[in-house]
């Protein structure tokens, strides 16, 4: 009797289960495969539907393209530079406001409020700010005249220049989301464990590396994690700073490449942005799980 009822509170789970299941095969696991699929047809025509031929070309064509290699060099320029250092300051900001009692909600509010903001918006606001134009020079290179600096064009200058604003960009985009989590991982740890740290005498920095980053690295490598992905997936920032025609620019991405293979001057190649797409799956997946070992030895589950 109870074998039959648990078989039918199983059945009754996979009912309940099949709505979600039905949409993440539909959304999910068939577009993935349907772009693996394109990946390997040579030569498609998307509005006949026809292809010569299956084989690797699209990837060795991807991969030789000078456009990919560079928006390949840009995704990990990105990913390298804004990951650990939005997840590091965004650490000392949520330890200050967490140690702080007065108007604690206020700054919080103030912290999160460019996380609701428009992107695109945000990214025209710093083109403003970083812009040489024919009338002003901008807010930014203003400044660094005021220093002795002379001025740069960050938007249309060198490369350094404008890889630059775009960490900085990215940077002040990510950090709101990042500090909301780790002021409520903060908030979360056990006062007890700091009320025996006073007792024992313990420093501040030595509580902070012995207590407070062990029961918050949990919620650090989910930043870690949900950060790499994001910055690889970058792409509407990019437009907002650098305009449409990236490759121009020398700015684009690898989602940038695979939507100017769909969609852009060089568009009407589904095989190229697929193939293009499932690299970049690659790469992502291959990060996260060597940050997942890596996690294995330094995340504490509590």
């Amino acid at each position: 009797m109870a074998g039959k009822r648990s078989e039918h509170n199983g059945a009754k789970g996979w009912l309940y289960l099949l709505p979600a299941l039905l949409f993440l095969g539909a959304f999910m696991v068939y577009p993935l495969f349907d772009v693996f699929v394109y990946s390997f047809e040579e030569g498609y025509h998307s509005a006949s539907q026809t292809y010569f031929g299956t084989g690797l070309y699209n990837y060795s064509y991807v991969l030789h393209d000078p456009y990919f290699l560079q928006a390949v060099k840009n995704t990990l320029i990105l990913v390298v530079i804004t990951v650990p250092l939005s997840t590091g300051i965004a650490l000392l900001i949520s330890v200050g406001l967490n140690s702080i009692t007065p108007l604690r909600n206020l700054f919080q509010t103030i912290y999160f409020l460019p996380y609701v903001t428009n992107t695109l918006a945000v990214g025209l606001v710093f083109m403003i700010l970083f812009q040489k134009t024919a009338y002003s020079d901008g807010l930014i290179n203003l400044m660094i005249t005021w220093f002795g600096g002379s001025a740069v064009d960050f938007i249309d200058g060198p490369y350094w220049a404008k890889m630059f604003v775009l960490c900085f960009y990215t940077i002040w985009v990510v950090m709101p989301f990042k500090i909301l989590i780790l002021t409520s991982a903060l908030a979360s740890v056990n006062q007890e464990y700091y009320n025996a740290a006073k007792v024992d005498g313990t420093s501040a920095f030595r509580t902070f590396m012995r207590i407070t980053l062990p029961m918050i690295s949990p919620m650090i490598f989910y930043l870690i994690i949900t950060g790499f992905i994001g910055a690889f997936k970058a792409y509407s920032d990019v437009v907002a700073l650098f305009g449409t025609n990236l490759n121009a620019a020398e700015m684009n991405t690898i989602v940038g490449y695979v939507y100017d293979m769909l969609y852009g001057d060089s568009g009407g190649y589904p095989s190229y942005a697929s193939a293009a797409a499932i690299l970049l799956f690659c790469i992502v997946l291959t990060i996260t799980c060597i940050n997942l070992l890596i996690s294995k030895k330094n995340v504490h589950y509590s």
